[in-house]
């Protein structure tokens, strides 16, 4: 099995500093669901880590996280492509979670719900927590310039060997040529 792990809001769809609070909030990048769509059809298993702070601020709920999941799920299908799992965190900074990003609990919880070990997973995102959080356990790095990409960029501080791209797009575009950096590193 082939597993990859995308941030959601940046990556997938557009970000907003005010949270992405509803279904109606949640539009996909222009290429991002297409992209997916390639993933799968390159056997890929598309996995998503998201931290959600919004429940614990009280911007939303749980009923409303999962109907904005469920847009996405549609949407991608709706192109031909499937994420397998959503992962989230819906704590606080301030609860000092294991679970939320950049720690790596839910990196953990998708190795264990998988059974598989990290080591050369590609991680895609636009925030060096997105980065931090896989890198910790093995994962390959890929930056997106969406989202707030160009300003994690431009702070710097990204992850050694930390790849920088345009969009999903460009990323899957250059694993599908068989170009990561898991492939060229000996096991």
């Amino acid at each position: 099995m082939k597993l990859i792990v995308l941030d959601r809001d940046g990556v997938i769809n557009h970000d907003s500093d005010a949270f992405i609070k509803s279904p109606a909030e949640w539009i996909p990048l222009p290429g991002s669901l297409a992209a997916i769509a390639r993933l799968n059809q390159a056997d890929y298993c598309v996995v998503v880590a998201t931290n959600q702070s919004g429940i614990a601020r009280g911007l939303f709920d749980m009923r409303m996280l999962n109907e904005i999941h469920q847009k996405m799920h549609a949407a991608a299908l709706a192109v031909g492509a499937e994420i397998d799992a959503v992962f989230f965190c819906p704590h606080s900074a301030a609860e000092n979670c294991d679970c939320r990003k950049p720690k790596s609990g839910m990196f953990e919880e998708i190795a264990e719900r998988y059974a598989t070990r990290l080591k050369g997973v590609p991680v895609i995102g636009d925030s060096l927590r997105d980065l931090q959080a896989g890198y910790s356990l093995g994962c390959v790095p890929y930056l997106v310039l969406t989202g707030k990409g160009e300003k994690t960029r431009e702070r710097g501080g990204l992850p050694p060997d930390t790849q920088v791209f345009a969009d999903l797009a460009a990323v899957v575009d250059h694993l599908l040529q068989g170009e990561t950096t898991a492939e060229a590193k000996p096991s």
